[in-house]
């Protein structure tokens, strides 16, 4: 198969995307400190992206269900459900939370990539996920592929070689 046969669907900023289409593969793009979280069940071959911006909703605007931690993952189980997949089968990939941002104050808001990673993490263990591979925090930025058809993961930082997680 060529990559012209593929149709690439982007995840915007808080967006999610399930898919069990093979010929499709789920990008984020151009990731910060956001995370980019990916969840694959390679029986029902339903794979799953979301775009999580903040750790934590805290009573804010909820329309966009990933663009928090708290929303991004629970949302995400749910909509791949819908789709045949189970939660016991998936497997979760992360990247993202970088500290892009060259600040030297050690105010925990100004480290939104951190908080990023550790709420994602809290979540995905929250509701009873495992994190399989990850490619986290630093000070570059990347972007991550889901390929619907095997479930692989690919993750290329910024001045770096893609590499498979």
């Amino acid at each position: 198969m060529t990559t012209t046969e593929l149709e690439m669907i982007v995840v915007g900023l808080g967006e999610m995307q399930v898919s069990n289409n093979p010929l499709t593969v789920l990008s984020c793009l151009g990731l910060g400190s956001c995370i980019a979280v990916s969840a694959y069940d390679s029986v029902a071959k339903v794979a799953g992206l979301v775009h999580i911006v903040l750790p934590s909703s805290d009573g804010r605007d909820t329309t966009l269900p990933g663009k928090f931690a708290d929303t991004a993952i629970p949302s995400l189980l749910d909509e791949m459900s819908k789709l045949g997949a189970l939660k016991v089968r998936l497997l979760v990939k992360i990247a993202g939370g970088a500290q892009i941002s060259k600040t030297q104050n050690s105010n925990p808001i100004f480290k939104t990539g951190q908080r990023n990673i550790e709420a994602t993490k809290e979540q995905a263990a929250k509701h009873g996920l495992k994190i399989a591979a990850e490619e986290v925090g630093g000070h570059a930025g990347r972007t991550l592929r889901l390929y619907v058809e095997s479930g692989r993961v690919t993750v290329t930082q910024v001045g770096s070689q893609t590499q498979e997680l």
